[in-house]
C-alpha cells in the first residue's frame, strides 16, 4: 500500500493485491502487544510444526482456516488439530 491509500475493510481477499495483503499480515503482528506474543524461539518451534503437517496449504491450516503464522505467534492460540501438536 502507498503512502496515504487507503485499506478497504471490506475487500474480499480475491480483490486485494496478494503481496499486499500478506504485508499487512505481517505489520499486524509486528504491531501485536509483546505480552500477547510468544517468545520468538516458540513461534519458530511451532511453524516448524505446522511446516510438517498435513493440514499445512499454501500458509493456512486447513483445521481452522487460520493462516499458521498469525495463530503460531499468538500465546492464547493453540494447534487445532486432535490431539494439538502445539498448546496455547
Amino acid at each position: 500500500m502507498q503512502e496515504g491509500q487507503r485499506y478497504c475493510r471490506k475487500c474480499l481477499l480475491r480483490e486485494m493485491d496478494e503481496a499486499e495483503y500478506f504485508k499487512n499480515m505481517y505489520d499486524y503482528i509486528a504491531r501485536l502487544p509483546h505480552e500477547d506474543k510468544v517468545s520468538d524461539e516458540e513461534y519458530e518451534r511451532r511453524l516448524s510444526i505446522c511446516k510438517g503437517c498435513d493440514y499445512l496449504l499454501q500458509g493456512m491450516c486447513r483445521l481452522c482456516g487460520c493462516y499458521v503464522e498469525m495463530r503460531a505467534v499468538m500465546k492464547v492460540r493453540g494447534c487445532p488439530d486432535i490431539p494439538d501438536r502445539w498448546k496455547a
